[in-house]
């Protein structure tokens, strides 16, 4: 696939010029509405790109700010593309918010995880016990139709177009036993076999290098290829996550993301502790 093409990225840049258009058009949310006779929340969940917008929608939208001819035929097109679906609404019941689109599309991701192995580089034995032990309550029909999607969301670093791929993990990772010591030997090995690829970097950073700017928890900076679609972070939470778009507040995390990549061991010697824990729970 061509990164930075899908539905949800597309999605989100048609919110954000259709925002753009609005306010260069003086008018507000609450004015919109009044004229298009809807509801002010529903143009303002348009504008964060939370729900999708019919074509109708849009043409309606841009004849109220003056926008007509190509430009308006041009962002006609692009809500019918971004009405598409991806693969992961097979999976809507596990999926939830934009991120499985934003993370399809992306052309760089860069993750730090403290206390587990990135969902991208987990095996399906691994995610079973994490999803297992985070979700103690769910039937296991569930636990299974999630390790499913995990599993399908790993495809992505096999695509013949795959982002280029940063993971950043604490050595506390290589020794917490997550199911079982073969469950572990297992899953090293595959992140072996994962930083091995020419797009994906993975780096450990030691306990020796004490207090570190991860501390704080687990995240995501997601790059995109199109000056129009800025670069987002997703923080990770247990009730699901959230995003940060402002520019401040993405310098924040990629600025937190170099200091932890220059805290941690080079990639080939982090290779080489991962390939350690893996012999090590092997024995």
């Amino acid at each position: 696939m061509t990164r930075g093409h899908g539905p949800t990225v597309r999605r989100r840049r048609l919110a954000s010029e259709l925002r753009r258009l609005r306010e260069k058009a003086a008018l507000t949310i609450d004015e919109v509405g009044e004229k298009l006779e809807c509801s002010a929340s529903k143009i303002s969940r348009i504008e964060t790109g939370h729900v999708g917008v019919t074509p109708r929608d849009v043409r309606d939208m841009l004849e109220l700010y003056g926008v007509r001819g190509e430009d308006q035929e041009a962002l006609v097109q692009l809500a019918r593309e971004a009405r598409k679906r991806g693969w992961w609404h097979a999976y809507n019941e596990v999926f939830t918010g934009a991120f499985v689109g934003l993370e399809a599309d992306a052309s760089s991701l860069k993750a730090f995880q403290a206390l587990l192995v990135p969902g991208l580089l987990q095996t399906e034995r691994y995610a079973h016990a994490v999803i297992r032990a985070m979700r103690p309550d769910a039937e296991e029909a569930e636990i299974e139709r999630r390790v499913a999607a995990r599993m399908e969301r790993q495809r992505l670093l096999r695509d013949p177009n795959p982002p280029e791929y940063w993971a950043v993990i604490d050595e506390a990772v290589l020794h917490r036993v997550v199911d079982s010591r073969e469950v572990m030997a297992e899953q090293f090995t595959q992140m072996c076999e994962f930083a091995r690829l020419p797009h994906v970097t993975v780096q450990v950073v030691p306990f020796e290098a004490g207090a570190h700017p991860g501390m704080e928890g687990p995240f995501l900076i997601l790059g995109f290829p199109e000056l129009a679609d800025p670069d987002v972070v997703y923080v990770d939470t247990t009730t699901g996550g959230f995003y940060l778009e402002l520019e401040a507040d993405v310098r924040r995390y990629t600025l937190m993301f170099d200091h932890l990549r220059a805290a941690a061991l080079k990639p080939d010697d982090s290779v080489e502790a991962i390939a350690d824990a893996a012999r090590r729970f092997a024995k």
